[in-house]
């Protein structure tokens, strides 16, 4: 894989991540409709309460969501929790900038707001 492609894909995944934990306002429970662009056939709604079906719905907004449906569909405790169990079913680079602007890798803490959106322009830059 070229220098550029790899670039590429940090831009890609960094840049439609929110900017930390902070940003998420997904619920604890309840119902979440999808959104057609994100749903799959036969998961159009999730009850968030049903862990294994909201690990699969997580795993669907970080893998083809935009900023804003990450943002407004996960929920940043249920996201830590699950995080082991959905980190593995992730492309690499995307579980590389999660893990990196969420502070989900072992013992990581999220960097500063400003910190993250600093790195994100300097990716959009690269």
């Amino acid at each position: 894989m070229s220098l550029a492609q790899r670039l590429g894909g940090r831009r890609r995944h960094g840049g439609r991540l929110p900017a930390g934990l902070d940003d998420l306002r997904g619920p604890v429970r309840g119902v979440i409709m999808l959104p057609r662009h994100l749903a799959w056939p036969g998961l159009r709604e999730c009850d968030v309460t049903v862990a294994a079906l909201r690990r699969s719905m997580y795993g669907i907004v970080l893998s083809q969501g935009r900023r804003n449906d990450i943002a407004r569909f996960l929920n940043p405790g249920l996201l830590r929790e699950d995080w082991p169990l959905i980190r593995g079913s992730l492309d690499p680079g995307l579980r590389y900038w999660c893990e990196r602007r969420f502070g989900l890798g072992r013992g990581q803490v999220p960097p500063p707001r400003a910190a993250a959106e600093a790195e994100e322009a300097g990716a959009a830059r690269a």
